[in-house]
């Protein structure tokens, strides 16, 4: 249809519906288009995301989808961010200006004048949120009051400063706080002011200075300010129990916290600092009512974390209440004992089914806790007892000690709590054998028992200074008796009874060396004991090794009793050592059979020094070590220490030489090569593919070139002649068997003893020559070489070519 016809037709038409219900029709579609389009863009978006991140590598990515337009930028604070820190800062802003005003001056006007003025404000200040929350503007109306609150503390201050300056300012901050506290928290009641959020914890956060400060306006004593501050906390935990979760009661928490741990502080600096039972007891009670707050907030409060961790500090703080009390008239060494009779009598409290799991729990973990800190106090005396005969270390055989405390007390001081020590182990093992009776946790609980039990048996000979002799047998008798535990089939126990032989053992080796004939004893009967468990398979690769050692140290102690010399003593010592080979040989593949070699290897490095400053004697040791070396290299699993078995006779036939005082260095390499020319010959008829050089170089090499270089120092015929007859027997050799490395070798040595005998005869000729002679036979040389140039060449290619077909 043309559009004038159009045109004039729709002017004479009725619209149906009218223009402006079809307007909002058509923008309501429209909108619909929008939030469409929207919607399939942001799927449009989503799915090219994960057709990213599937693609493998930019090579094998598809086809770039189209480019879509940037999205605009984000902004990266929220409006209401914005909003509230721009609430803030000029909420603070105002504050300093309120401040600067009452403190210094505002023109003439005195103090009183400006406190009617900054009061006026508050109210104002104060009365504003009202409407600012009845139009919605919340935020506002909270920065509003928090700008109230503050002037409200300036016009204490003014009202000080006009009307009461007179007043003490620590009891008037008190008071003041004190009715802050209270007037914040009827505006925060207020129906009209409800809504705000921040008047209450300000409230709560001005209650906790009114009691503090006035203890101190009093002048109270320390007693006292730290009761001021345990009450406050414990309002503090009334107020976490009753208000309902928020800011207020994240305020409450926080008071309470931090109030009652500097009352705590406080009232366990003042048991420790206690000059007599009446103070003791006063600290005491302090203790036991922060104690009763914990306690009351456990049951009350909420989470079994938090009540878990009250309890465990309500049971401390009861053990430091009573325990001090205790302590104020006992002897000072019986401090931590009382302390443990009240920590293990927290355990009765466990039984209480009334009581929460948690507290239960809680206080289970105190008394856990003040047990294990008595055990440490106790460590000291245990480690002068294990370490402290390590200084007969330096004072071998110099005489046995009167008693078994002189026996430990070599250079260690001994602890002056020593004489109470034992009732702590005992008491704690008491508890670990009786009160544990959860079944995962009973076996341990024994085992801990016995430790506990074989650290009283330890100390006990020191502590009543019992003979010396008597105190050693005690020791025999824990070591016999931690082996003979060994035979427990649980592996726990085995290893706990084995560490606890292991520990015994050393600490009785160190205390027997004040006497001979106690060394010599001591260490007989510890190689017996240790033999005697070794049979069993399940200690034996620690019992085994130490059986060993303890075999050697006989050995040394034994030389050094006949007054023999370090070097004689080693063949007894090396005994042990074939005693530990054929031993491991007998073991064959049992898990012992590596750590008594290792030992057994230890022990013949061992012999080796002690015979190092005997040339024959160490030769002989070096020897046997060989030996057992060897013997051992006929295990089939043992085979490449015959190696080590070849270098240790080697290395005995070198240090015999040396302590005959030869200097012939074949009479050193000859040894070397002829095995190893034996070694490389059984090679290669395994291997015929086999190098030469590897075969036969290195011991063609052990003997030809320090024999060159001898031959090169020597002014004699003879050796030069030899050193010359067997390098032209290795290079025919190696010629006839096409062998390249006896061939290079035996050549090189050749040419260079012939130059070595030729070169004085060189010498004399040149000499002889007139000087234009050698010019012209250089020139004549290089002419000869020039002409036969690539005849040479071939030459020398051939004989690459010649040497690279031989091995």
């Amino acid at each position: 249809m043309p559009y004038e016809v159009t045109r004039t037709t729709l002017r004479y038409m009725t619209h149906l519906p009218p223009p402006a219900e079809e307007l909002r029709l058509l923008d309501a579609e429209l909108w619909q288009l929008d939030a469409r389009r929207s919607q399939l863009l942001a799927r449009r978006a989503w799915l090219v995301a994960a057709l990213h991140r599937t693609q493998p590598s930019p090579a094998q990515a598809s086809p770039q989808p189209p480019h879509t337009a940037p999205a605009p930028p984000r902004a990266e604070t929220a409006a209401p961010s914005v909003q509230n820190a721009l609430l803030v800062l000029g909420g603070v802003l105002l504050t300093l200006a309120a401040a600067v005003f009452t403190l210094v001056s505002w023109g003439h006007m005195g103090i009183a004048g400006r406190a009617l003025v900054l009061g006026a404000v508050t109210v104002a200040t104060l009365a504003a949120p009202v409407a600012l929350l009845k139009r919605g503007l919340r935020s506002t109306a909270e920065a509003v009051a928090g700008l109230g609150l503050a002037l409200t503390v300036l016009d204490a201050y003014a009202l000080h400063a006009a009307a009461l300056p007179g007043t003490g300012g620590t009891g008037y901050a008190a008071a003041a706080t004190a009715v802050l506290a209270a007037a914040w928290t009827a505006y925060g009641l207020l129906p009209a002011t409800s809504a705000l959020r921040l008047p209450l914890p300000c409230a709560l956060a001005a209650a906790q200075f009114p009691l503090l400060l006035g203890a101190l306006a009093a002048d109270a004593g320390p007693f006292v300010v730290t009761a001021a501050l345990l009450v406050t906390a414990g309002l503090d935990a009334v107020a976490v129990v009753l208000l309902p979760a928020g800011a207020v009661r994240v305020t409450a928490v926080v008071g309470a916290y931090g109030v009652g741990g500097w009352g705590v502080a406080g009232a366990g600096w003042l048991s420790l600092t206690a000059d007599g039972p009446v103070d003791a007891s006063r600290a005491g009670a302090l203790l036991l009512l922060a104690a009763a707050i914990a306690v009351g907030s456990a049951r009350r409060g909420p989470g079994v974390g938090h009540a878990l961790g009250l309890a465990i500090t309500a049971g401390l703080l009861v053990v430091g209440a009573l325990g001090g009390v205790a302590r104020s008239g006992l002897p000072s060494q019986w401090a931590v004992p009382a302390h443990l009779v009240v920590g293990i009598a927290l355990l009765a409290a466990v039984r209480v089914e009334r009581l929460p799991e948690a507290m239960r729990r809680g206080l289970a973990w105190a008394s856990g806790a003040v047990q294990a800190l008595a055990v440490l106090w106790t460590l000291p005396v245990v480690a002068v007892v294990l370490l402290g005969p390590a200084g007969w270390l330096g004072r071998v055989w110099s005489g046995a000690p009167s008693d078994a405390r002189a026996a430990v007390v070599v250079d260690a001081p001994w602890p002056p709590h020593a004489a109470v020590a034992p009732v702590v182990p005992v008491a704690v093992a008491a508890v670990l054998a009786l009160a544990v009776r959860a079944q995962a946790w009973r076996s341990r609980a024994r085992l801990g028992a016995v430790g506990l039990l074989w650290a009283t048996a330890l100390i006990l000979p020191a502590i009543l200074e019992i003979p010396y002799v008597a105190g050693m047998l005690v020791l025999g008798v824990l070591t016999a008796a931690a082996l003979y535990a060994c035979r427990i089939t649980s592996s726990a126990a085995q290893v706990t009874a084995l560490v606890l032989a292991l520990v015994t053992a050393a600490g009785l080796t160190l205390v027997s060396l004040a006497s001979q004939s106690a060394t010599l004893v001591v260490l007989s009967v510890l190689t017996v004991l240790f033999g005697a468990v070794s049979w069993r398979s399940d200690v034996s690769p620690f019992t085994a090794p130490a059986a060993l050692v303890s075999a050697a140290a006989l050995a040394s102690a034994s030389g050094a009793a006949a007054d023999w010399p370090a070097s004689r003593t080693a063949l007894p010592v090396l005994a042990v050592t074939a005693a530990a080979a054929l031993l491991a040989a007998r073991l064959g593949a049992s898990r012992a059979t590596v750590p008594v070699e290792s030992v057994g290897a230890a022990l013949g490095l061992f012999a080796v020094g002690l015979a190092v400053t005997d040339p024959p004697m160490l030769a002989l040791v070096l020897a046997l070590c060989g030996v057992i070396a060897a013997g051992t290299a006929l295990r089939a699993e043992r085979r490449p220490v015959g190696y080590a078995a070849t270098a240790l006779f080697v290395l005995a036939a070198w240090v015999r030489l040396a302590a005959w005082d030869v200097g012939t260095p074949e009479a050193y390499t000859l040894p070397v090569t002829v095995p190893a020319l034996l070694v490389g010959a059984l090679r290669r008829r395994r291997d015929p593919q086999a190098s030469s050089w590897t075969a036969y170089g290195p011991g063609l090499a052990a003997t030809l070139l320090p024999s060159l270089a001898a031959a090169w120092a020597d002014p004699q015929w003879t050796r030069p002649l030899l050193l010359g007859g067997a390098a032209l027997l290795v290079t025919l050799l190696g010629a006839r068997h096409h062998l390249r490395a006896p061939l290079v070798l035996g050549g090189s040595v050749l040419t260079l003893v012939a130059l070595h005998e030729l070169a004085p005869y060189v010498v004399q000729v040149t000499g002889a020559l007139p000087r234009w002679a050698p010019p012209a036979l250089a020139g004549l040389l290089l002419l000869a070489l020039g002409a036969t140039y690539e005849q040479r060449i071939r030459d020398v290619r051939r004989m690459r070519q010649v040497l690279r077909r031989m091995n």
